[in-house]
């Protein structure tokens, strides 16, 4: 999930957990897979499959992994049939939520999300009904733990590289960029010795919603988990904010 938020610290250290990898490579084979698929193999030419590619490098998979995927995408190795679309809907406390779907069995997948946002007191909505609070961006992390970062030596880079935005918190730094410049503004940043853990074109959302009360907030964050450990959904953007307080409170129930 990208948010502005602690739980995007917390995701972030989940997403460490071995237990999690092998999910999160076969997320990242479907996207590389359907990246080749729509527009070839070659990541020169093929921006999206350059973005996948270097999402799964960012997550560590193998080189064969990459190229077995690419290969299946432009049909030289037998593979599944992938289907990519759009649910949009809200979690408890009126948290709308953007959830990008790669599937194949469109009908599977519709009946099983909609039974976990219902399960989790969440409710799929219409076709544009929250797609209007986010925007595509491109999101840059860098996990804090991993390189010692000077605040305003790393805003300055980030500026001077074309980011729109930077957003610092104690484990981690979120720069911000227009879509089309995320590669080059990575880039520039790794030529200034910066290291980043994740870097994808993102449906960043326009305005946040604080959820206050813990038990909500609990509500949210539950149905979200359970929305990114099914296997067909490869993204949940949400829109909503944890107060520091907040998170610290219900921290050791999530």
């Amino acid at each position: 999930m990208a948010g502005h938020s602690k739980w995007a610290n917390i995701k972030h250290k989940k997403a460490k957990e071995d237990k999690r990898r092998g999910k999160l490579f076969s997320k990242l084979v479907k996207k590389i897979t359907v990246a080749a698929r729509n527009g070839g193999g070659d990541p020169e030419t093929n921006n999206d499959l350059a973005l996948a590619i270097q999402k799964a490098k960012d997550a560590n998979m193998p080189k064969d992994n990459i190229e077995r995927a690419i290969k299946r995408g432009t049909g030289e190795l037998e593979g599944v049939e992938y289907e990519e679309f759009v649910y949009e809907g809200y979690a408890p406390a009126g948290v709308a939520l953007y959830m990008e779907i790669m599937t194949d069995n469109r009908n599977r997948a519709a009946s099983e999300v909609r039974h976990v946002l219902s399960k989790n007191g969440g409710n799929l909505g219409e076709n544009g009904c929250v797609s209007w609070m986010f925007e595509r961006k491109g999101q840059l992390i860098i996990d804090r733990s991993e390189q010692e970062i000077d605040e305003d030596e790393i805003m300055m880079s980030a500026l001077e590289a074309g980011a729109e935005d930077i957003n610092i918190e104690e484990d981690s730094v979120e720069i911000i960029t227009e879509a089309g410049a995320l590669k080059e503004v990575r880039t520039a940043m790794e030529e200034a010795g910066y290291k980043f853990s994740s870097g994808d074109v993102a449906m960043i959302p326009e305005n946040i919603l604080d959820v206050t009360d813990p038990s909500e907030a609990k509500k949210v964050l539950k149905l979200i988990d359970a929305l990114e450990d099914h296997d067909d959904v490869q993204e949940v953007y949400a829109n909503f904010n944890i107060p520091d307080e907040v998170m610290e409170e219900i921290e050791d129930e999530i």
